[in-house]
């Protein structure tokens, strides 16, 4: 129960001393993803991922420079439980008007959560349901640019003309190579996508007002409406080898911007002032993708964590399915468990690894901070880090509890918290991924069904053929996968192919590259064995053959458009290209979307 009167003197104080925190953080977050406009105009690549990359820890810096603010100045921690539920209520005043209270919100938890030291939380002091409703906000500062713009054509005559005007409203300090030439074939594409579609009088572009800024392009996203119809839009921009602007492509539909906005691709640069508006606006071209990842797209992934878990529990609350092991092999660094009607899986690090694994539990959880910070060019899944968490113990199989127990008995306790009887099973540190289906397990089901069926046939070639082109692309951005065995990459929605296993996973460029040396006698060449040196980052990609090609149609298909990764010389030539600067373009979008080649 909340008291009734806000007696408290120091608990007004404090609320504003956590309002002032989370100002500071979202000032600062916001300058930064600013900022992201010049470094594009001034081809600054590697200031762009290093940015993207610091911006992740500012988060967790703000919450707790707040923590020790309060700490120093109202002894925080020795609070006592009413005050704190004063503090709630003063805060929920503060967040009357506020731009961003979704935000404020989960920043307040974050910082009562380290003070109080709770393990995990069904109390009055935290926001478990938002208090703030966030429709319909709208900055009232002139400095602040709508959340989104709304261009009339009339006809598709007079597209070009609108198309002009969005594109020069987006203030670039860059010459384009030849805005006319781009503005007449994206013209030509929105016309050519629209036909059939008929023009009513509300014919209209919408277009959110900052772009999307993240490696080396930039996107304008938005929608064409006429009617009742709502085709989703966004135009990639980029630098042409010349170092002029180009419009490099024309991207339409839910599905293309589903390959944008890929929970596999690293985050964008955005300067929202309402956050919330922009996700409105997003959700309204992708109803299909949760909230939850919306945000983590935006560079918000506290608030997509915040969210993700308020979805979890409500699935727990109408879904009676107990968690299992996950099907496929079983990891030897990583235990891996689902519920099979939440499309998501959970992984938490074993306590000791078997040999030939030699790593710790800090190295493998350094492995995952790299992925998180790093360019996943749609080819790595992000993933949820969380601490503590608390599952109903009648929701978990028996078989479970003893893996866990057997393989990771430090991660998980057993308790009745409330004494009502009611078990929970809490775990002290896990990763939460979206549910990819196992390569080994889609390439078992085209064995099952026959090669000579048609469709296996073709889906066993495709995902081969994508399996390649995933290491390919994780290595122009300077990522060697380590262990590339088919089981540790995995089979989205659209048939895309993306790695999730990261325990082995190394920089590229720390790696060394070497060919097999020959045998130096018969007694060699009659071996089993590897009888030459191997030094701790030395790599052989002769040898994958025998662990990844046994099966003689996969081996024809990666042979026939792969074969270049047996070679060391594939692998040093990027490596060498990589340390000598050169950043390769990994696009999210098919090339046939593209309207020039920069």
């Amino acid at each position: 129960m909340f008291p009734q009167q806000l007696d408290a003197p120091q608990a007004y104080a404090i609320a504003q001393a956590m309002m002032d925190g989370f100002n500071r953080h979202y000032l600062l977050f916001r300058a930064e993803s600013a900022r992201a406009k010049r470094r594009f105009e001034q081809a600054d690549w590697n200031g762009q991922q290093c940015a993207q990359r610091e911006r992740i820890a500012f988060y967790d810096l703000r919450v707790n420079e707040c923590v020790q603010r309060l700490a120093a100045e109202f002894h925080a921690g020795q609070l006592p439980m009413p005050v704190w539920q004063q503090v709630k209520l003063h805060y929920i005043g503060l967040m009357v008007e506020h731009l961003q209270p979704e935000l404020a919100e989960t920043f307040f938890n974050s910082v009562t959560t380290k003070i109080l030291h709770r393990t995990h939380f069904h109390n009055d002091f935290i926001f478990v349901r938002p208090a703030v409703s966030t429709e319909y906000l709208e900055s009232r500062n002139p400095a602040d640019a709508p959340a989104y713009r709304a261009y009339y054509p009339g006809s598709l005559e007079a597209l070009p003309q609108s198309l002009r005007q969005m594109v020069e409203h987006l203030g670039l300090q860059c010459s384009y190579e030849d805005l006319e030439r781009d503005i007449a074939t994206l013209a030509e594409r929105v016309r050519a996508r629209m036909a059939g579609m008929t023009l009513r009088a509300n014919f209209q572009i919408q277009v959110l007002s900052s772009l999307f800024y993240r490696n080396k392009g930039a996107y304008l996203v938005g929608k064409i409406i006429t009617g009742y119809t709502e085709l989703p839009l966004a135009i990639p921009i980029l630098h042409s080898s010349q170092g002029a602007l180009v419009l490099h492509a024309a991207l339409f539909g839910e599905d293309d911007l589903h390959g944008l906005f890929s929970f596999a691709r690293a985050y964008f640069m955005v300067d929202m002032a309402v956050p919330s508006a922009y996700v409105q606006f997003l959700r309204s071209l992708m109803p299909r993708k949760p909230r939850a990842e919306i945000y983590n797209a935006l560079g918000l992934a506290k608030q997509g964590k915040t969210l993700f878990y308020r979805d979890f529990l409500h699935h727990l609350r109408h879904s009676s399915d107990q968690f299992r092991i996950a099907p496929g092999i079983k990891g030897m660094v990583m235990l891996v468990f689902d519920l099979p009607s939440f499309p998501y899986v959970f992984k938490l690090i074993k306590d000791f690894f078997p040999p030939p694994k030699e790593t710790t539990r800090a190295q493998v959880k350094g492995k995952y901070l790299l992925v998180k910070q790093h360019d996943r060019v749609g080819r790595m899944a992000d993933t949820l880090e969380y601490s503590l968490v608390a599952f109903p113990r009648d929701r978990f199989s028996e078989e479970l509890i003893a893996e866990i127990q057997q393989f990771a008995p430090n991660q998980i306790e057993i308790s009745d918290r409330d004494g009502d009887g009611q078990q929970e099973v809490i775990i002290r540190h896990l990763y939460i991924e979206r549910r990819l289906v196992p390569l080994n397990l889609y390439l078992q089901e085209c064995f099952e069904a026959g090669l000579d069926q048609p469709r296996a046939k073709a889906n066993m070639e495709r995902s081969v053929i994508e399996y390649g082109n995933a290491i390919k692309e994780l290595v122009a951005a300077n990522i060697f996968p380590g262990d590339m065995l088919w089981k540790n990459f995995g089979v989205t929605r659209g048939g895309k192919v993306v790695f999730y296993d990261y325990d082995e996973i190394e920089y590229l460029t720390d790696c060394n590259f070497r060919a097999v040396p020959p045998p130096r006698n018969e007694e060699d060449e009659m071996s089993g064995e590897v009888w030459w040196h191997v030094g701790p980052h030395d790599v052989f990609p002769e040898t994958f053959g025998p662990f990844l090609l046994g099966h003689p149609a996969v081996r024809e298909v990666f042979m026939r458009h792969h074969a270049d990764l047996l070679e060391p010389a594939f692998w040093q030539g990027h490596k060498e290209r990589i340390q000598q600067g050169h950043m390769h373009d990994v696009f999210p979008y098919d090339r046939s979307r593209c309207l020039v080649t920069p």
